[in-house]
C-alpha cells in the first residue's frame, strides 16, 4: 500500500504549476483582453444596437449585459490575484483567503431565451467567450485550491460590488 502513497505525494498539479510560472502570462492576457473588448464593444456598437432591438431582445441584452461585466470582473479579480501571487505580491495563503470573495459561477440565458436570436453576433460572441474562459479559470481554481460544497453558502454572504472593490483594493495595495 505504500506505492500508491508515494505515487499520490509526486502528482503534479497541471493547473497550479501554469498559474504559477510564465505560462499564465496568455491565459492572463486573453482575459484582460476580452474585459477590454467587452467594455469597448458594450460602450460604443453594443449601445447603437441596443437601441434598434425589439423590447424582449433589448431586455435581455440588458440582463445579459450585466451578467456579462459580472462574469468577466470576477474572472479579471481571479486573474490579478493569481498575478499577484505568481509575481511574489501575495503569498499564496492570501490569495486563498482574497479568492474566496471570488465567484467563478456566473451563468448566462440560454440560446432559447426570447429574444436571443436578435441580440447582435458580436455580443453573442463575446458572451461565449466569457463563459469559455470563466470554464477554464473555474477548472484551474478548482484544481489548485480545491471546488467545496460548502463553497456556495460561503460565498451567497456579503455584498459582491463591495467584496470586488476590497479585493481590487487588496491586490493593487503596496505596503
Amino acid at each position: 500500500m505504500g506505492e500508491p502513497e508515494k505515487e499520490s505525494a509526486k502528482t503534479i498539479n497541471l493547473a497550479e504549476r501554469r498559474v504559477f510560472s510564465q505560462r499564465f502570462k496568455p491565459l492572463y492576457d486573453e482575459g484582460m483582453g476580452l474585459v477590454e473588448r467587452a467594455a469597448e464593444y458594450l460602450d460604443r456598437e453594443g449601445r447603437a444596437e441596443a437601441k434598434k432591438m425589439s423590447r424582449v431582445a433589448a431586455t435581455l441584452y440588458a440582463a445579459e449585459s450585466m451578467r456579462l461585466t459580472t462574469r468577466l470582473m470576477q474572472v479579471a479579480s481571479w486573474l490579478l490575484l493569481q498575478r499577484a501571487a505568481n509575481s511574489g505580491e501575495m503569498t499564496r495563503e492570501q490569495v486563498a483567503a482574497e479568492k474566496a470573495k471570488v465567484r467563478l459561477d456566473t451563468a448566462s440565458a440560454h440560446e432559447n431565451a426570447p429574444g436571443w436570436p436578435e441580440l447582435p453576433d458580436a455580443f453573442k460572441d463575446i458572451v461565449s467567450r466569457s463563459l469559455s474562459l470563466q470554464a477554464v479559470v473555474r477548472r484551474m481554481d478548482d484544481e489548485i485550491y480545491g471546488g467545496g460544497e460548502a463553497e456556495p453558502s460561503r460565498r451567497a454572504v456579503g455584498n459582491p460590488v463591495s467584496a470586488q472593490i476590497t479585493l481590487l483594493n487588496t491586490v493593487f495595495a503596496r505596503g
